[in-house]
């Protein structure tokens, strides 16, 4: 849980003061772990649950201050976005049916959550991505009140020194700029921390980073983003971008990222990773200092080290070190953040399972993975996991080559099983969660397989919105119903859909895939590409994406009826005919405004324009459209009762 206590006016003086603390917290930590400070001989593991609130329409739900408020629990905390929740669970010995417990807890806390947000007529839903989520939804207005959040996205805006640019590819292709740092809230991840003694803590850091790649393999469920079907795990991408404070001279420099996996494997101390984190990231964040922290040990307490574990929170490593104190006593453990929410609570505690399961076994089996693997060849595992799940091909130790599955199911399972039975877990935990993770590998189901397959398996003609609705609805009843996601079926086609709330405003139906051409192009190529295509209207843009005006089937017609010349027409450019002062609307107008201002104008299409930039298109045939079906619907609504007591009465 990120540290809330942030000084929200930085002066240079309070710069200095809070790395005067920093670097002093450090010089502690290394004193701590000199003289042993640090509790050693017992292992924990811990969790972050990461949801959404989501409204009756399945989009994001601003509620989490009203939510909390409700819940009453301290479990429950905010994060960045209004319509997202944490959930901090209680560590836990590792031993025994410590997963069960953590299972019933997560159970217990997530069920607090959705009791208050239905209260508020919303709901919870655990998603790495949620599919409705819209970029309009990204406004400050959806910020958490809140100084941390105001703060890290005041001073990570300001270090870029311009707009946020995403650009990532997998089967469609998402490019699009921001301008502040709400992408972030796009993703909610289920968090794992693995308490670890500091004698083994680098030995057991590179694991994590080893095993990090197949155990996301199988655990992908991200892979739409505003409608775009990217990575296999497409947090992964966003978060980097959405995070990247990097400025232009940074990026030349090829600085890197403050979301990242790393640049080499760690090799003497925690120490190491800290001391390279504060070179290499500002702080952008501050709070009150600590008292120092030799005179706190000097007495014989520990020491908080509030500076060091805030500039901590502003780093993002896929595998975080963390300093925490638990009753008086300090602990080191290290955070995975790679997993997504979801799809279902026993498919995390199943994932992390997994995870803790190999960090035991492995250190035994293949003892200093430095020696066996190239560091290179872990970060490259990482992102293919990421991008392709089980289908990933990995480089893993020795110089051997496998499968996602393969490495999976023919040797790691074993291992995590013989991890968990070092540590004395329970029989029956073991068996229950690796045997999800088995039967999800073999079947070859992940969440995000599921996704992908069930949103091609309901494409219509119907607006896609609709689709992502049906989706987004039919992932929640099956959460609460609590199987794991290996043994969903794939969504089919309904005609009984509610069309209506996918027709509220212009973005959620208009035409994406648009032919365009510039202004000084020919009126010929204008009038070929609308008998090409079978359109009426095309819109005319620059060079840099901006709606400059519009070619109509009717200005096209006026010119015929003046009896121009064939060799004049063929030379005649669209800036000669295009009418230049479209009316416009955004992809947040409500629809039947939009209506509204095409009856009073008596125009066929309205060009949609975001920010200055073209994004789409919409005409009376849309609306043509969007009226028959929900005429359509209406009908069969109205006519089902009757129905039914025909057949009943013929029956």
């Amino acid at each position: 849980m990120g540290e809330h206590n942030v000084e929200e006016k930085c002066d240079e003086r309070k710069l200095h003061e809070f790395t005067q603390a920093l670097l002093a917290d450090l010089r502690a930590l290394a004193f701590m772990l000199e003289h042993g400070c640090i509790e050693s001989g017992v292992r924990r593991v811990g969790a972050e649950q990461e949801m959404f609130i989501v409204d009756r329409n399945l989009r994001p739900a601003p509620l989490a201050m009203e939510v909390l408020e409700r819940a009453g629990d301290d479990r429950l905390t905010t994060e960045m976005a209004r319509f997202n929740l944490e959930a901090n669970l209680t560590p836990l010995e590792l031993t025994g049916r410590c997963f069960h417990l953590m299972h019933e807890e997560l159970k217990e806390v997530v069920a607090k959550a959705r009791l208050s947000a239905t209260e508020l007529g919303a709901d919870v839903l655990l998603a790495g991505i949620l599919p409705t989520l819209r970029v309009s939804d990204l406004t400050l207005a959806n910020l958490t009140p809140l100084p941390r959040y105001h703060e890290l996205n005041r001073a990570v805006t300001r270090l870029r020194g311009g707009p946020f640019s995403i650009h990532i590819k997998g089967l469609d292709e998402l490019q699009l700029t921001h301008d502040n740092m709400m992408m972030e809230s796009c993703n909610t991840s289920f968090q794992v921390h693995f308490q670890v003694n500091p004698s083994e803590f680098v030995v057991t850091y590179n694991i994590a980073q080893a095993i990090t790649a197949p155990v996301l393999a199988a655990a992908v469920n991200s892979p739409l983003l505003f409608g775009h079907r990217l990575w296999q795990e497409t947090r992964l991408a966003l978060f980097q971008h959405s995070a990247d404070a990097r400025s232009r001279n940074q990026l030349a420099r090829s600085q890197p990222t403050r979301v990242g996996f790393g640049e080499q494997w760690l090799k003497h101390s925690v120490i190491e990773l800290l001391h390279n984190q504060i070179a290499r990231f500002r702080a952008i964040m501050i709070t009150r200092p600590d008292e120092d922290p030799m005179q706190v040990l000097a007495r014989g307490e520990i020491p908080l080290l509030s500076a060091l574990r805030m500039h901590n929170g502003t780093v993002w490593p896929w595998n975080r070190a963390c300093y925490g104190v638990n009753d008086g006593v300090a602990h080191l453990r290290i955070e995975n953040r790679a997993l997504p929410s979801g799809p279902t609570m026993i498919d995390e505690i199943a994932n992390a399972a997994f995870f803790i399961g190999l960090m035991l076994s492995l250190p035994v089996e293949y003892g200093d993975i430095s020696k066996r693997m190239i560091f290179d060849d872990a970060k490259a595992n990482f992102f293919r996991a990421a991008r392709h799940g089980l289908n990933a091909q990995f480089n893993w130790i020795d110089g051997k080559s496998y499968s996602a599955s393969a490495l999976i199911l023919d040797h790691l399972l074993s291992l995590a099983r013989q991890g968990l039975e070092s540590a004395g877990v329970d029989t029956s935990d073991i068996d229950r969660y690796l045997g999800v993770i088995d039967e999800r590998v073999q079947s070859g189901q992940t969440g995000a397989r599921w996704t992908l397959k069930s949103l091609s398996a309901t494409a219509g003609p119907g607006p896609k919105d609709m689709s992502f609705r049906e989706l987004t609805a039919t992932m929640l009843q099956r959460q609460k119903e609590g199987k794991p996601v290996h043994t969903w079926p794939i969504n089919e086609a309904t005609e009984n859909a509610d069309w209506s709330q996918s027709y509220q405003t212009v973005g959620q139906f208009m035409a994406t895939d648009l032919f365009t051409v510039r202004p000084d192009d020919l009126v010929d190529l204008a009038a070929s590409v609308m008998d090409w295509r079978h359109i009426r209207h095309v819109p005319v843009e620059d060079d840099e994406g901006r709606l400059v005006g519009l070619v109509t089937h009717r200005a096209l017609l006026r010119l015929l009826s003046r009896g121009a010349p064939t060799q004049n027409t063929n030379s005649l450019t669209v800036r000669e005919i295009m009418k230049t002062d479209p009316i416009t609307v955004s992809s947040t107008t409500p629809t039947l405004e939009a209506l509204e201002l095409m009856r009073c104008n008596k125009v066929g299409c309205l060009p949609v324009v975001d920010d200055g930039q073209l994004v789409g298109i919409v005409t009376s045939f849309d609306f043509l459209d969007a009226s028959a079906r929900l005429f359509k619907e209406r009908l069969t609504a109205s006519t089902a009762p009757a129905n039914k007591r025909v057949n009943a009465h013929h029956g």
